[in-house]
């Protein structure tokens, strides 16, 4: 059975830094492609970053990129997103997800852990 926990929100102001990790069990990051997606009130599910399995090619949103980097520690078989700059409209639910296929669109994957919250006050 796969479970994705993440970990490391919380409440910071702008400009702070954080960082998220997601750690995995049933399932080994290094063969499975990672992003990163978050939800904030009253939006939709929107893709952070992702870290392929082939190659370890890595993608951003455009409105992380600069800020944000995913990256992987397949010792510890744990994702991490580590973010900088942080703003307001940071704020939001972050979730991991693994999937073999994955990419940019939240359908692509097959797990998801169950979230952290990341509150960017101004």
């Amino acid at each position: 059975q796969v479970h994705l926990v993440e970990s490391g929100g919380g409440l910071v102001q702008a400009g702070d830094s954080l960082r998220l990790s997601c750690a995995a069990s049933g399932l080994s990051v290094s063969r499975y492609t990672m992003g990163w997606f978050r939800r904030a009130p009253g939006k939709e599910r929107e893709f952070v970053a992702v870290i392929r399995w082939s190659g370890s090619t890595t993608d951003y949103a455009d409105s992380v990129k600069g800020r944000f980097t995913i990256s992987r520690e397949n010792a510890k078989n744990t994702v991490y997103l580590e973010m900088s700059s942080l703003q307001p409209e940071d704020t939001a639910v972050y979730s991991c997800a693994g999937g073999l296929g994955g990419g940019r669109y939240d359908y692509t994957y097959d797990y998801w852990g169950q979230g952290t919250q990341v509150t960017v006050s101004s």
